[in-house]
């Protein structure tokens, strides 16, 4: 589910950014509070600010998804380094597990907006089409940018009800070299559930890409 918030005035954030979100006085709350981190899902040049969640039956998220128009909360941030590198020349290679794809719709939105000359690849990796939040978005931004394109991957596509001809399986080295002309080049950008991030980490490390060319976030369900 997403969730749009008022923006407060002057606040300002760099695409791909993460705020503390707090809820004001929610009804119930469990041993983990009030307060969670959220990447923005916005970009910094629309009106309004929106976070983008897995369900889960938590207290924080039922009081999310129970709550109609004044919801009050306050945000700490913006927090992160999870922005767009600023030589156009080397290209961005955004690697995203699930609810992990937020940065990246903030930046490819951002880049969209502003026809940033960066080269950017974005792989997304689901269980099935209907598991993709924003897919369909994340499709139609490549009309919108030439200088983007998304490459989307199923892990379990037999078990959708929709047809599927893009990639399939994990991402991993192959399906890189597949759509990538020269590994180490590009600043890479990963998000996703832990075990993903730390698996990417590992895989852009074997083939040479230096932590200073690695940006990274984790999402943890909660």
């Amino acid at each position: 589910m997403a969730f749009h918030f008022e923006r407060p005035a002057g606040f300002a954030f760099d695409a791909g950014q993460n705020v503390q979100l707090t809820l004001v006085d929610p009804p119930e709350t469990d041993s983990q509070g009030a307060s969670r981190p959220f990447t923005l899902a916005s970009a910094p040049h629309e009106p309004d600010l929106m976070i983008a969640t897995r369900m889960r039956d938590s207290a924080f998220k039922r009081v999310l998804k129970s709550a109609g128009l004044g919801l009050k909360a306050t945000i700490d941030g913006p927090n992160g380094v999870m922005v767009l590198h600023e030589d156009t020349a080397r290209p961005a290679v955004f690697l995203a597990g699930g609810i992990g794809i937020t940065p990246f719709l903030s930046m490819a939105r951002h880049a969209a907006k502003h026809r940033l000359a960066h080269r950017i690849h974005l792989f997304y990796s689901n269980r099935r089409p209907e598991d993709a939040a924003f897919l369909d978005e994340l499709r139609a931004l490549e009309k919108a940018n030439p200088n983007y394109r998304l490459i989307a991957t199923m892990a379990e596509a037999e078990k959708s009800s929709r047809p599927w001809s893009g990639e399939t399986g994990f991402i991993d080295r192959q399906m890189l070299e597949r759509h990538l002309p020269d590994l180490p080049s590009p600043v890479y950008y990963f998000a996703g559930p832990p075990a993903m991030a730390m698996a990417m980490q590992s895989m852009l490390a074997d083939f040479g890409v230096s932590e200073n060319d690695m940006r990274s976030e984790e999402f943890y369900g909660y």
